[in-house]
């Protein structure tokens, strides 16, 4: 017991100085502070959401684009966007007003039981999920003639250097500049010369590519499994923790988030544009794996675009690792009332680090299984997210209109309506999905 609360000291010492900070700029007047406020406070929004165009939403965002074009899928990802946003605003109200992590909150207020169950879904979709990044990684880096081991090895090296390493101010400052790389996309979008006015009459014409067909369901679930994940919560809501961040933050937490969603749909939308400008209406483009779209890339963009790809496969990867090995940490730290920030060092915190790690080390084991089905298994995994996404909702809103916990800052009416439209459609999708495969001739 003495050792917790020297482990909880150290931590509160560090997490004070980021305070003391937040609180000497809040202080000063004029533009010049503001901003510096500002960016001081940004962080939690832009990295989940960043993230969250990880390699397995780069791939899968460029084989929809190759596969349906820019028609559908322009104003279906700026939906998407604000459906994020919805939903990963209450995480920053929840962490800012009970400064406690999401695992710990479904365990403290529902019970072991939900507590288990929500544990086993976060890291079960988290190890999936790290999957897809560990194939972007060696993907992208086989591009150079970097043997998959070696990328394997680098990118779990790279992960724990950062995660270990670093505090949190540090390790939030290097993974944003590290996040930066995600927007490699746009020039190279921009780089394809898309007929933009067949962008914009997507808007004016918005329809079904080919039919409600199951495989054009399942990626629409895939696409969505990448904008929402069951991680992201626990991510955020940790993170917010992790920082500090109280309710007079909540507005900037917003607006950090906001900031990333941008960043998030503008990237989505590039890589859409880009595979459906170059790749899509060729003979067999609706099943090219990322392979193949990189060569027509390197074809059409000449070694340029395919090495800028490649870079940003791995950057996609790199970042997003990161976030899901500290997302499996403080969610395993925080139901087991062991060490849960990233402020601690690994000698007197090793249990909070050992699982992220552990999860990494094990997804990157299975992509360098021979022969693995990585192109399917990357969809594949984007569907499970979804699938997942709406009981992790369920708790989410279940604590959002607690007046115990919130008090005046639980969910408004329209709040509620958004929040519970998502999980309907959620449901609603998955249902057809079911269906779909139970009885395909129904479509």
């Amino acid at each position: 017991m003495e050792a917790q609360f020297i482990e909880f000291d150290d931590d509160a010492k560090i997490r004070a100085k980021d305070q003391a900070r937040v609180l000497a700029l809040r202080q000063k007047k004029g533009w010049f502070f503001r901003l510096m406020l500002g960016l001081v406070l940004i962080g939690p929004g832009v990295l989940v959401m960043i993230a969250d165009n990880d390699a397995g939403g780069v791939i899968t965002y460029a084989q929809t684009g190759a596969t349906y074009g820019i028609g559908f899928f322009i104003p279906a990802l700026l939906l998407s966007g604000v459906i994020a946003y919805v939903v990963q605003e209450m995480t920053v109200r929840l962490g800012a007003v009970t400064h406690r992590g999401h695992a710990e909150m479904i365990w403290g207020r529902y019970g072991a039981f939900w507590g288990w169950f929500s544990l086993i879904d976060l890291v079960l979709a988290n190890v999936l999920t790290l999957i897809t990044e560990f194939i972007g990684i060696t993907l992208g880096l086989g591009v150079f003639g970097v043997p998959h081991v070696i990328s394997a090895i680098a990118a779990i090296l790279v992960d724990a250097l950062v995660l270990l390493v670093l505090r949190y101010y540090t390790w939030e400052r290097v993974s944003l500049w590290i996040a930066l790389g995600n927007l490699i996309f746009i020039p190279l979008a921009l780089m394809a010369h898309p007929n933009w006015s067949s962008v914009t009459a997507a808007f004016s014409n918005w329809n079904i590519p080919g039919g409600f067909t199951p495989s054009f369901l399942f990626v629409v679930l895939a696409n969505f499994g990448t904008t929402i994940a069951p991680w992201m919560l626990f991510f955020q809501q940790s993170a917010v923790v992790d920082k500090g961040l109280t309710v007079r933050d909540i507005r900037h937490g917003r607006i950090d988030t906001a900031i990333g969603t941008a960043a998030m749909v503008a990237v989505a939308l590039a890589l859409v544009i880009l595979t459906g400008s170059l790749v899509h209406g060729m003979p067999g483009a609706g099943n090219f794996d990322i392979q193949q779209i990189l060569t027509v890339l390197g074809q059409r963009l000449g070694s340029v675009g395919e090495d800028l790809f490649a870079l940003g496969l791995v950057e996609a990867g790199t970042i997003a690792a990161i976030a899901l090995t500290a997302s499996t940490s403080w969610a395993m730290g925080e139901a087991f009332h062991w060490p849960k920030s990233i402020n601690m060092p690994a000698r007197k915190a090793w249990r909070f680090y050992l699982p992220g790690l552990l999860s990494a080390v094990i997804a990157a084991g299975v992509v360098l299984i021979p022969n693995a089905p990585l192109g399917f298994l990357n969809l594949t995994v984007q569907v499970v997210a979804s699938i997942f996404m709406p009981a992790a909702m369920m708790f989410l809103l279940l604590l959002l209109n607690d007046e115990g916990i919130m008090g005046k800052y639980t969910n408004g009416k329209w709040q509620n309506i958004a929040a519970f439209s998502i999980v309907g459609l959620l449901v609603v999708l998955n249902g057809i999905y079911g269906l779909s495969v139970v009885m395909p001739h129904l479509f």
